[in-house]
């Protein structure tokens, strides 16, 4: 599990770099699919991310107003506040807490549901979809998008005989 979040956050930091190199109305432009822009996209990542988790603990997920983050520095230093917290659950994480009960109270009617893991599965998933919708809109830009690929990143140090 925690293998494919610190994936997530090393593709993120470097979507981050990519955008770098962009002007802030280009980040803010209105893009077919996703929640509606670039910037908006990675604010989307991090509030959906971090407010999962949230609510597996039990926790408040208090929402943050994405008009409050309208370019590239704010909404890195909003990853920067909430990922400890993210970070801690995550290599807190024990195989017992896979089938634990997520009751969801915010559905209608009768509530929904679900185990952790799945929770937690949904929670990198939902990541990976968006990075393909930051992809796709590169390429509408002309430019390379950030690879998306998990060989190379560091993520599982082989044992060397």
């Amino acid at each position: 599990m925690e293998t494919f979040f610190r994936y997530n956050w090393i593709v993120r930091e470097q979507w981050y770099a990519w955008c770098e190199d962009l002007p802030l109305e280009e980040l803010l432009r209105p893009r077919t699919g996703g929640v509606g822009n670039i910037l908006q996209t990675l604010f989307h990542i991090i509030d959906v991310e971090w407010s999962w988790l949230q609510l597996l603990q039990g926790k408040p997920d208090d929402a943050e107003d994405f008009a409050n983050y309208q370019n590239l520095e704010a909404v890195r230093r909003l990853d920067r506040r909430l990922r400890p917290d993210v970070e801690a659950f995550v290599t807190a994480w024990e195989p017992s807490m896979e089938k634990r009960a997520y009751i969801d109270p915010r559905s209608a009617g009768k509530p929904d549901t679900d185990s952790w893991g799945e929770v937690m599965r949904h929670v990198i998933a939902h990541e990976i979809h968006h990075m393909g919708q930051l992809s796709v809109w590169a390429r509408e830009l002309g430019k390379q998008p950030v690879s998306a690929n998990v060989i190379g990143k560091g993520l599982i140090v082989p044992e060397l005989n």
